[in-house]
């Protein structure tokens, strides 16, 4: 334990230097207020005794210096020493930093109980600090928990919400484009039936890593969507863009080689994927316009015959050319 005196009379300093080296402090002695605060910042001291009354800047000054030198939750006992026992004196020490008073001439027994209550508020504080500290970390666990889908590791549902609605708005104030790409594992359900839910579990964890894994860009997200179903959600991207993305990951899954003798896609595991893009500063239809779209194309690319990406575009174009084909008979 360091103690910081700082007192300008020789007789006094002596005394309590020589109390508190009784009691085991290493103890540094400062003269005035100026080379007191010097001691501070080099010492970082673990109790500080110090008188009013000095030469140059009085005690209370330097009891708010040394307060404004302490960051976040740093915090060192001061004892005032002052021959001033005024009710106006002790209020004004409190008010500028002080812990206790300590009337001159010191008597060693009082100085042992005040050190050994400031000790005993130093180590309740510090329990109080490590608790804290403790319940924050939890509070962040928690935090990361919720946003986490809890087999897969990846985002959830509610994080990909949250996403979505972020970066609606960043595209629109940027006059950007975004891209969705809604993600289904072919004929997963006779995956299940057949292998057994802990493989489908395995399955749903090995497509969720290499969908991650494929992803470059630290804006881009891939979450959990439901059941069988990701998305990923690509700021910045127009629909050709999210095309050759969405084509990558689809031959990712492929090239995994995870058996799916059941599958009418392939004797693999395969995915298809529904893609749709936006320009939220021009579409005023909102994000989940963009979720529908790229819904639909998902289940264009069913229809198709799976294990291949469709744009929400081409979708949109299908229904107008069948609409027009039905007027024209």
């Amino acid at each position: 334990m360091k103690a910081l005196v700082i007192e300008d009379t020789v007789t006094s300093a002596a005394l309590v230097c020589q109390q508190l080296g009784k009691m085991g402090f290493e103890v540094e002695h400062a003269r005035d207020g100026e080379a007191g605060i010097a001691a501070f910042k080099s010492r970082k001291p673990d109790l500080v005794l110090l008188d009013i009354i000095m030469p140059g800047i009085d005690g209370f000054e330097v009891a708010r210096r040394i307060r404004q030198l302490e960051r976040n939750a740093e915090w060192t006992p001061i004892i005032f020493l002052s021959a001033r026992t005024s009710d106006a004196d002790l209020e004004k020490g409190i008010e500028a930093g002080g812990d206790d008073y300590l009337v001159k001439p010191v008597s060693e027994m009082v100085l042992r109980a005040k050190i050994r209550a400031m000790q005993r508020i130093a180590q309740m504080r510090y329990s109080l600090l490590v608790l804290t500290r403790k319940l924050d970390e939890a509070n962040r666990e928690l935090k990361r928990l919720s946003a986490v889908d809890g087999l897969t590791s990846i985002a959830n549902r509610r994080s990909f919400d949250d996403a979505l609605a972020k970066e609606w708005r960043r595209a629109a104030r940027n006059e950007a484009s975004l891209a969705l790409l809604l993600v289904d594992v072919d004929f997963f359900k006779q995956f299940n039936d057949n292998y057994g839910h802990q493989l489908g579990d395995e399955c749903l964890k090995a497509v969720a890593r290499t969908l991650d894994a494929q992803l470059r860009r630290p804006g881009d997200l891939v979450a959990r969507f439901g059941g069988e179903e990701f998305v990923v959600l690509l700021p910045q991207t127009d629909s050709a863009g999210a095309e050759r993305v969405a084509d990558s990951l689809r031959v990712a899954i492929e090239q995994l080689g995870i058996t799916h003798g059941h599958s009418q896609a392939g004797d693999v595991v395969t995915v298809s994927i529904g893609l749709a893009a936006a320009r939220p500063a021009r579409d005023a239809s909102g994000p989940d316009a963009l979720v529908d779209g790229a819904d639909r194309a998902l289940y264009g690319a069913k229809r198709q015959g799976r294990n291949r990406v469709c744009n929400s575009g081409m979708v949109a174009a299908g229904v107008q050319a069948e609409h027009a084909s039905a007027l024209d008979h």
